[in-house]
């Protein structure tokens, strides 16, 4: 019983019509708590053969994230919406599946509402927030209120929801090193700051003990001062340092979206330098673009950029083979990369020993000069190591990946995985939906990346009659 004396408007139902109205208003001394039991969750009503299928498909992607380390940034406006029970659920989800979580929170709209409760400015030059004593405070206060709701979605544990049974630890502190953004042409930034350093040691000790880690828009200097960061600097440079296996950043504006309208599923990093020299791009979408390049600049395998509006956006990211938003690869320019005419000398040393022993076709240097365009090389120090040839049909909207090859010296390292994504990837750019091998002794190394033994009637006509 909660004693109040306060009147109350009460709806008033009508059980039998289940029709609500609130036009009785009574003065009551004593409000009830009713609790009803409700029945346990169900599944929703599929057919049994759909939902095995489903989750059978969805099996790979749990096996291959178990162990992962993922970098997760939210901003504020998705607490703003009113999203995060439903954010901590689908993340108590990838926690239970064996993925390790590290969240950053943004507080972008909670400080600029703090501010105008008190009536002062929000002033920013090129983006970046002026952090006076003011907005100081004000930063401070609705990171602390957002730590704790944070913390409180996590400890849910009710039966009838997914957080049943769920028992997350969440670990916070002083783990960003901050450093102060100072004058930049003329304005000082005051309090505003850049992240310095992460403390690598611990946030890895609590993800072993498997502890989500949760990071605030704020970093400390070895003064003592308090710095106001923002949410994708420090899951950028929490990514880095962590090298970490994905960063994921979930937006308001969405994801990537080209000149001509379509949603950009996958881009290397220097698709991203071109989109973002475009000039093009949405200024929010740029934002994130612009940290995401610099994650897998600095080491981070891949960094996705997804809309925080559909449902279950992360999971259907994570999850489904198409995702809902852009992935970022890492790829080093200076090791894969376009052959050109100075490889082909490179390449003929390459292959030639593959060549004598009968697994790959024969090719004189006349036949390399001539389709030096359609290989792709991975280089090492100047030498190179590794490389496949795309040649597309697109007609029947396939290509061959042909001459896969990579030097015993630098075999085990994952080059020839790299290899063949790069190749993927520029199958997609050209518009085909498959690719076909002809292989006589690794067959079985193709089988475990994705192929399926096929027959000679699946091949475009050219290559049929070879």
């Amino acid at each position: 019983f909660f004693k109040q004396k306060t009147a109350y408007e009460i709806p008033k139902r009508d059980w039998s019509s289940d029709v609500c109205s609130s036009d009785l208003s009574v003065s009551w001394d004593e409000i009830i708590i009713v609790c009803m039991s409700l029945p346990p969750p169900t599944l929703p009503s599929l057919d049994p053969a759909q939902f095995v299928s489903w989750l059978r498909t969805v099996a790979p992607y749990i096996h291959a994230f178990r162990g992962s380390t993922f970098v997760i940034g939210v901003p504020g406006e998705l607490f703003a919406q009113g999203r995060l029970n439903a954010l901590a659920q689908d993340l108590g989800l990838l926690h239970a599946m064996g993925m390790r979580i590290v969240l950053v929170h943004g507080s972008r709209p909670q400080v600029n509402e703090q501010l105008r409760l008190r009536g002062a400015e929000t002033r920013y030059v090129n983006g970046m927030r002026v952090t006076d004593a003011v907005a100081l405070e004000c930063a401070k206060e609705a990171a602390g209120e957002l730590r704790l709701d944070i913390e409180a979605a996590f400890s849910q544990g009710l039966p009838n929801t997914p957080m049943a049974h769920s028992a997350i630890r969440i670990l916070s502190g002083n783990l960003v090193t901050a450093r102060p953004v100072g004058i930049v042409e003329g304005i000082d930034f005051l309090q505003t700051g850049l992240t310095r350093k992460i403390d690598v040691a611990t946030i890895r000790l609590a993800l072993d003990s498997g502890t989500i880690v949760l990071l605030s828009p704020l970093g400390f200097s070895p003064t003592g001062e308090a710095f106001n960061l923002s949410m994708e600097d420090v899951a950028t440079s929490t990514a880095i340092a962590l090298d970490a296996d994905k960063l994921i950043f979930l937006s308001e504006a969405g994801a990537i979206i080209d000149q001509q309208g379509d949603l950009c599923g996958e881009i290397s990093e220097a698709q991203a330098r071109s989109l973002l020299e475009s000039g093009k791009l949405n200024p929010d979408c740029a934002f994130y673009l612009r940290h995401a390049l610099r994650a897998c600049e600095g080491g981070v395998a891949r960094a996705h950029i997804i809309p925080f509006d559909p449902d279950g956006s992360v999971l259907l990211e994570l999850f489904s083979h198409d995702g809902v938003g852009t992935m970022l690869v890492e790829e080093t320019l200076e090791e894969l990369r376009e052959a050109t005419a100075d490889d082909v000398g490179g390449l003929l040393a390459l292959i030639r020993p593959l060549e004598e022993d009968g697994t790959l076709v024969r090719r004189d240097r006349a036949l390399f000069e001539r389709e030096i365009g359609n290989f792709t090389v991975i280089e090492h120090d100047g030498v190179i190591f590794g490389c496949a040839a795309l040649y597309p049909f697109a007609e029947h909207g396939i290509g061959e990946m042909a001459c896969l090859a990579v030097s015993p010296l630098a075999q085990g390292q994952g080059d020839g995985e790299r290899i063949l994504k790069r190749i993927e990837q520029r199958a997609r750019a050209a518009g085909l939906k498959r690719l076909f091998v002809l292989t006589t002794r690794t067959m079985h190394w193709f089988l475990k990346r994705g192929f399926v033994q096929s027959n000679i009637e699946q091949l475009p006509t050219e290559r049929r009659r070879l």
